[in-house]
């Protein structure tokens, strides 16, 4: 795992439940690569892990990266909370199901096959790659409404 990789994830919707879309930026070095998604109907938390799973799964070999979003959900999911999710059998303290299980299960297989560092940035502050990915959420909805 000698490549170090920047990856700038965000998610957007429409509503909550709404159209919604995801971005990522990529970067190692001086290359940059740009993805971007949208869905129907969905959730801004599904959008939010959604970029992150397509950013990882994007990566060929297993990698160092350091994961930058401004969401609190993802970061907290998969630094505290899934732990215990895992360990009650994907259910909340209150034993609840853990709301899109499938796409933190997802996660969490990919994540596990890489070495990764998560960083919070401020949403909408100015970070330059917070920006571009949310830049690219965004036309993840406006291509998938184009099409409808």
């Amino acid at each position: 795992m000698t490549e170090s990789v920047d990856i700038y994830t965000d998610g957007a919707c429409r509503g909550n439940p709404g159209p919604g879309g995801w971005g990522v930026l990529l970067r190692m070095g001086a290359h940059e690569k740009e993805l971007w998604g949208g869905e129907a109907a969905t959730t801004n938390n599904r959008m939010e892990l959604l970029a992150v799973i397509n950013a990882l799964d994007a990566m060929k070999r297993p990698i160092s990266a350091r994961v930058h979003s401004d969401s609190q959900y993802v970061l907290k999911g998969i630094r505290e909370w899934i732990h215990g999710w895992k360990r009650n059998g994907w259910k909340t303290a209150d034993k609840k199901p853990v709301k899109n299980a499938d796409l933190w299960q997802r996660l969490d297989e990919l994540a596990r096959q890489h070495r990764i560092e998560w960083i919070w940035v401020k949403g909408h502050a100015g970070d330059p790659g917070n920006e571009r990915a949310d830049a690219l959420a965004n036309r993840g909805i406006d291509e998938l409404q184009e099409r409808a």
